[in-house]
Formats: structure tokens, sequence, C-alpha cells
């Protein structure tokens, strides 16, 4: 069974609700197990359980909050464990040009030097989903659509 990981940051319950639609996501492909953590109960262990791994944070000053990044930290002590492993970030930002791309992009990139394999995406989303205050309907439907994409190149990946 491919196990997709969703690991979230939030503070006022909209990160959380995107990061349940990226598991509602996911679930729609068969034979994927997809478990849903805040960033303080999740382990270096379930990274290395993993197949696909989400991670999503509010964003605060165009950057991951201190929970995520500290986290993110601690896996220096696995590195190289994550190599071939698919992953994808997500955020809500306070408002429009509010640095939600720049947060997307210092989680991808330290899943980049992990070795693992960025799901983008071809349209207006390509470094991950992302919202302004809390998701709309289109990013409730952004987030399930991410989680559907890592849970399909994980199984994909397995497969081969």
């Amino acid at each position: 069974m491919v196990k997709i990981l969703i690991i979230y940051d939030s503070r006022t319950g909209n990160t959380e609700k995107m990061a349940l639609a990226i598991t509602e996501g996911a679930q729609q492909i068969n034979g994927v197990e997809a478990i849903v953590k805040k960033v303080e109960k999740a382990t270096l262990q379930d990274l290395q359980e993993a197949d696909g791994i989400v991670m999503g944070t509010p964003t605060y000053y165009g950057q991951m909050s201190g929970k995520l990044k500290a986290f993110i930290d601690e896996s220096t002590k696995i590195h190289g464990k994550l190599k071939g492993k698919v992953g994808a970030a997500f955020t809500s930002s306070g408002g429009t040009a509010s640095g939600a791309e720049t947060t997307l992009l210092s989680i991808l990139q330290t899943m980049l030097i992990h070795g693992m394999i960025i799901q983008g995406r071809h349209d207006d989303k390509h470094y991950g989903a992302a919202s302004v205050e809390g998701p709309d309907q289109e990013g409730i439907e952004s987030c399930k659509e991410l989680g559907k994409r890592v849970a399909s190149l994980a199984e994909r990946l397995r497969s081969s």
C-alpha cells in the first residue's frame, strides 16, 4: 500500500482545512493510505515510512512557521533517507502578495535537498496549493487535486 503523509502547522484552522482536503484527494487513488498529522505529532520515522510527503504551513513573513522549520531542521538526521519520495507543499497566507510563493519554495527547497521528487502543476498553481486567509471552494478543490497528484505519482513510482 502506498502511504502519503500530510504534515501541517495551523494556528487558525485554515491550513488544517487544506491538509484535510489534500488527504481526501490522496485517498481517491486506489491502494493509497493518507495520514494527516500536525507537525508537533510527526516523527522522522513517519517521513521514512511514507512514499509521498506533503507539508503545509501558514505564511509568516514569506516563510514557513517556526514549528515546521524546526521539524525540517531535525530531518537532517535522516538526510539521504527521503531520496526518491514524492514531495509537495501548501500554505495559507493573510493576503495577496504576502509571501505564499516564497513559503512554498522554502519547503520545496528542503525537499529537493533531501533528493525528493517534487510534484508540481502546469497551470497557475505551479509550486503547490495556496490560499488567502481560509481556503474557498476553489482552494479546497486545488488541495484535493494536489493530494490526488501526489498519490498518483507515488503509486506509479512504487509500481515501477
